[in-house]
């Protein structure tokens, strides 16, 4: 999270690479690049890409904002391909997700807690739970069902765990975006990031439900950048660039063009309170 696709590009420079740490990163010694040097005005010229058009919801200021943002790109030489069936195949990807969550959630809070220099206090998921429970404010206005659920999964050598794996990362890379590159024939896909930040509060939790692009790329790790593209009712609305898996500088190059063109980034301000 940066202010500038530069600075982001300067980051990604810096922290590029493979850790010993984290399996999934063992290939990116061999990919990664000076991104900044990769920045060009002229990016988009002769690309093709591809709008991810049923994930942009029927938001009539949204709509605007992503027309708007498509004739940039035309306008800095790309070629704009509707999509209108980018789920097509997916079925079960999000209950895939949801077990992986659950999963990883369980082992991954033992590894952390183990790593806390508190030796009395708790080292599981399960040890968070019955403090939860022992502890009356903690559950005042949240229950612990995704934690309850997560418990009850088995560990990162579970079946179900292993073949959530495979199912999620092969729908949303090989299936999903790679698919979609290479059926419509584009370099980059682009969508609405999210819509307009929404209230959250304690009637109805979070109420979201707009339009979201980000559930391929976050699954399957493949490169997304956002880039603002304009304001609903003075909240930020954002245009995602998503490229193939190591495409990282193609789309930091492909969101710096049209962010240099289209300077659409507002300075936050506060807003004094308006109705109840």
């Amino acid at each position: 999270m940066t202010l500038t696709v530069r600075d982001a590009a300067a980051v990604m420079s810096v922290i590029a690479g493979s850790d010993p740490a984290d399996p999934a990163t063992a290939e990116a010694d061999a990919h990664k690049t000076d991104y900044v040097a990769a920045l060009s005005p002229a990016a988009l010229k002769g690309k093709r890409i591809g709008v991810l058009r049923d994930r942009a919801g029927d938001d009539a200021g949204i709509a605007a904002l992503l027309s708007a943002a498509l004739k940039q790109m035309t306008d800095l030489g790309a070629t704009v391909v509707e999509i209108a069936d980018s789920r097509k195949g997916l079925d079960g990807l999000g209950e895939a997700e949801f077990e992986i969550l659950l999963t990883e959630l369980k082992a991954g809070l033992k590894t952390y807690l183990a790593s806390l220099p508190n030796p009395a206090g708790p080292r599981t998921l399960a040890d968070v739970i019955a403090f939860n429970k022992g502890t009356p404010e903690e559950l005042k206005w949240f229950d612990q069902g995704i934690f309850e659920l997560a418990e009850s999964k088995g560990g990162l050598d579970s079946p179900a765990y292993l073949a959530a794996r495979e199912k999620a990362a092969r729908l949303a890379g090989p299936e999903g975006i790679d698919r979609l590159l290479k059926e419509h024939g584009v370099d980059l896909l682009v969508g609405v990031t999210n819509g307009p930040a929404w209230v959250s509060n304690l009637e109805k939790g979070d109420s979201y439900n707009g339009p979201s692009a980000s559930q391929l790329p976050a699954v399957a790790g493949y490169p997304h950048l956002t880039v603002p593209m304009g304001a609903v009712e003075g909240l930020p609305i954002g245009i995602s660039f998503i490229g193939a898996k190591w495409h990282d500088a193609d789309v930091l190059a492909a969101g710096y063009a049209y962010e240099q063109a289209s300077r659409k980034r507002i300075a936050p301000t506060f807003r004094a309170k308006t109705g109840p």
